[in-house]
């Protein structure tokens, strides 16, 4: 957890448990994570060219804001792809309206923000996508977890503007993991 999240609980609570594990041991072994570096004007249409070359059985693609969250939702839609979309200005009865239909699979694509880094097991999750790095390095393996539960497999794809890239660079130092140059062949992914 970051340093200010542990600090806070302290107010909150007494005597708690901690429970530490190395960060090495984080890594999930089921997840093949993998990168793109690219121009942040080019994000949609890379996202779109993963949509159209791979199979996806459901997918999470995260973002860091609402507004990047309501953009890419829309530009999904405007391609005919049905998907649904989460973050924390909606209320309570409709973010669990959004969950039913992305667990029970009437939508196979959920585009939202940290809100559900943690916490979401959703069995068909075969794919995640940071569209957007995230801000905390400890939020990294949180998000890339929603995919290959279970004991499945699963795929990370980040996508990296230049300006990210030492952020890539130090998630690999901090979790002590290599990730790769997302392929040409798509068909690489299973």
């Amino acid at each position: 957890m970051p340093k200010g999240i542990v600090e806070m609980t302290t107010m909150f609570m007494k005597d708690p448990a901690k429970i530490l594990v190395k960060n090495e041991e984080l890594t999930l072994e089921g997840i093949k994570q993998y990168y793109v570096y690219l121009k942040k004007e080019d994000k949609l249409d890379v996202l779109f060219q993963i949509y159209r070359g791979i199979e996806i059985a459901q997918a999470i693609i995260y973002c860091n804001t609402k507004r990047a969250v309501e953009k890419v939702s829309e530009e999904l839609k405007k391609k005919g792809h049905m998907i649904s979309s989460i973050h924390g200005d909606l209320k309570q009865i409709e973010r669990d309206s959004v969950m039913r239909d992305f667990r029970s699979g009437v939508t196979r694509v959920l585009v939202t923000t940290d809100l559900l880094a943690r916490g979401i097991d959703v069995y068909q999750v075969s794919l995640v996508i940071n569209y957007e790095m995230p801000k905390e390095k400890e939020t990294y393996i949180h998000r890339i977890g929603r995919s290959g539960r279970f004991g499945r497999k699963g795929n990370a794809i980040n996508f990296v503007t230049p300006a990210e890239k030492d952020q890539l660079e130090e998630i690999q130092k901090y979790y002590n993991t290599t990730i790769e140059q997302l392929p040409t062949d798509l068909s690489e992914l299973k």
